[in-house]
Order: structure tokens, then sequence, then C-alpha cells
């Protein structure tokens, strides 16, 4: 099954409320990060055309008083509009794989938050557009102002930013040749091996004395998890920085990453990873309380 079919597949079954509210959750996070794009700077941004058909517009002229709407709201709260709506030409698809410029918008994540808040919520997907921009816009919100956060909102923060420094450790392990998934499970056990002073997941697992279902990313501190951010960043950089290739050579590389991570914290005088205490509330049960309240 191809990309287009299965995002078609899945959004037939959402309209029907066949699924789950993860599988929900999961759908919504792969059509809108899908269309995002990333600038030689690092920036990312989507654009509008692109997501009009997302949100199920099937006229973009429909669309654009839903941009106008959040620009007016932009303004109001105080923000400079050209920082999140740049005008500038989309190349459009118009049949028989060609391709012409139109007019569009280049948007920034808090300007999609801004149309999907004023774009109509009867159909499901702008619904969970909703969700997932004001989650999203949040988290990066919490990122930006780290340093003022409390212990458990550092905790979300640092767990958001492993999910998508994972993403980035997976994309290397594969060009590197970790292919498949136990492939890749042996190659982050090495890694928590070097962090952990030979310990697996397992082991860290049932020192923390977790159910199966249990994710340990998920029950640790901020400071335990900033080791492992720093871990997977750092093994990353070094896979693409010295093009490593073979799974054995990249298993390596990951655990000499984590093990100079864990000398570090030594030559510091800090606490080993698996010496940290685990919080007594999970993420899961963190993201679930942050919900309610923003509700």
């Amino acid at each position: 099954m191809d990309f287009d079919k299965e995002l078609e597949y899945i959004s037939n079954r959402i309209l029907k409320k066949a699924l789950t509210q993860d599988e929900k959750d999961n759908y919504t996070e792969t059509i809108f990060e899908s269309i995002k794009h990333v600038n030689e700077y690092g920036q990312e941004f989507w654009f509008a055309r692109e997501l009009s058909k997302m949100l199920e517009y099937t006229e973009y002229n429909k669309f654009i008083p839903v941009i106008k709407k959040a620009i007016t709201a932009c303004e109001k709260s105080n923000y400079k509009v050209a920082n999140h709506f740049a005008e500038v030409s989309e190349m459009v698809k118009i049949g028989s794989d060609a391709l012409r410029k139109f007019n569009s918008y280049k948007l920034s994540r808090y300007a999609c938050y801004l149309i999907v808040m004023n774009a109509d919520s009867r159909k499901e997907i702008v619904s969970l557009g909703q969700t997932y921009f004001a989650v999203k816009t949040r988290q990066q919100e919490i990122i930006d102002n780290f340093d003022e956060l409390e212990e458990n909102q550092k905790r979300l923060a640092i767990r958001y930013e492993m999910k998508e420094h994972n993403k980035q450790l997976v994309a290397a392990a594969k060009d590197a040749g970790v292919e498949t998934n136990y492939d890749y499970s042996v190659f982050q056990n090495y890694g928590y091996m070097g962090l952990y002073g030979g310990m697996k997941a397992k082991d860290i697992h049932d020192k923390k004395g977790l159910k199966k279902s249990q994710k340990i990313l998920d029950h640790m501190g901020y400071e335990e998890l900033a080791a492992n951010l720093f871990r997977a960043t750092q093994a990353e950089a070094k896979l693409k920085r010295e093009n490593v290739q073979g799974k054995e050579n990249a298993n390596q590389t990951h655990y000499d990453v984590g093990k100079e991570v864990r000398d570090t914290i030594e030559r510091l005088g800090g606490t080993m990873p698996e010496d940290l205490p685990t919080p007594d509330k999970s993420i899961k049960q963190l993201e679930r309380e942050s919900k309610k309240l923003n509700k």
C-alpha cells in the first residue's frame, strides 16, 4: 500500500470513528509531518496550498478567508505577521506531473495553529489538526523557555526532543546498515550499555520495576533523560560525520558515545544514570494532566 492510499484508508477509518485514540494521534502526526519542510537554517515551515489539501479544502480560494482570519488573529496577539505568514510562490502539480507556480504562503507552526483554529471544525481532520498544532506549538514554547521550567515540564520537553532525535538516530543507523527491527534493538542496547555501565534496556526496565508495556524513557527524570538525549544526538552526529558503515561498527559507535557520556558524568561528579531516582509519575500521566489543564 503506497503512502497516499494508506492515508486515504486511515482517513476513511477516522471518519467512521474506527480508530483508537493512539491510532488517531499517530495518523495526525504522520499527515502533518509529511508536508512539513525545513529550510537551510533548520527552520520548519508548511505551504498553505499543501495544508489546505490536508484539511480537505477542495478549492484553495475557499481556504484564503481562513488564512485571512488567522492573520488577523496573529495581529491581535501582537505577533509580527511577516514572521509567520510569508507570501511566496508554491509549485503545484497540475496534471501529467507538470508543475506550475501559484501564489501561496510559507507558514510557521504557529501560523498553522491559527489557521486550523479558524478552519471548519466540523471536519474531523480539522479537529485533529487543532489538537496537533496546539500541542506541538506548546511543546516548542516549553523548549524555548526551558531554563524557567519546573522538573516535570522539563521532563516533557526533553521527552519530546528524545522522540524527535530518535527518529533521526533511526535514519542514521539505517544508513550505516542497521536495517531490521531486531538489528535496531541490538544497536539501542549498545548505546544503553555504554551509558549505563553494561546494562541493557531490559536491565534498566527491571531496575525501575516497570511493567512489560511501560517504556523506560517515560519513567526517567529530566537529568536521566538529558543524558540519553545527549547520547542520541551525539551518536547520530558521529554516525553521519564519520560515515560509519556496517552493523557492528554502528553498534560499537553507539557504545563508545554512551560510554563517553558516562565518563563525562563521572568526571563532573554526577550521579550515574542507573542510580538516579525513578519519578512517581510517568510521562503519559504528565501528558494526560497537561491536557486536562489545557481544557
